[in-house]
């Protein structure tokens, strides 16, 4: 397996193209962004190249290759309005394995490695992340490595006709 991260610096229609299937990917939408009932939850989003270049102000974002194929990406922004501990200097972190082919093998430990790594060089000592209530792989994977829960937000998402908490957990670099 050759997993190879890159900084996306200047998004092509390509990279456009691929977001978009991840985010309106129905295996993948319950777990990436909170919905308010079953309508959000099948809403179809489209992000523009523009969009994309204006996300490259406030956020870092990393692509993730196995062996030159594009299977997900990571991203971080520092200092986020939604921080559930509003602690300067705080890296808010998200990841999407968006080619079913590409999970449960590791890359999402490896790819979150890295990025803490890219984080603590830019002088970040804390990270901070939000995972939903039923998603019992992504908790284990954040406990893996060393995330700690530190709160609970209530009635946060829709999935599987009921509404679900998100769980926030940090960790210190």
């Amino acid at each position: 397996m050759g997993i190879n991260f890159i900084k996306l610096t200047q998004p092509s229609p390509d990279i456009v193209d691929v977001f978009n299937r991840w985010e309106n990917d129905p295996d993948l939408v319950y777990l990436t962004r909170p919905n308010q009932d079953q309508s959000a939850l099948e809403r179809q989003e489209l992000l523009t190249l523009e969009a994309l270049e204006n996300r490259l102000k406030h956020q870092y974002i990393y692509l993730i290759y196995n062996n030159d194929y594009l299977i997900g990406e990571m991203n971080y922004m520092i200092d986020p309005s939604h921080l559930y501990k509003k602690i300067p200097g705080t890296a808010w972190l998200g990841i999407t394995i968006g080619e079913s082919d590409g999970r449960g093998k590791g890359i999402g430990y490896t790819a979150i490695q890295y990025l803490e790594k890219e984080m603590k060089a830019q002088g970040l000592k804390r990270i901070e992340l939000g995972v939903f209530e039923f998603n019992a792989a992504g908790q284990k994977l954040y406990r893996r490595l060393g995330y700690k829960q530190i709160g609970l937000i209530k009635d946060f998402t829709y999935y599987q006709g009921r509404m679900w908490s998100d769980i926030r957990m940090e960790k210190y670099l």
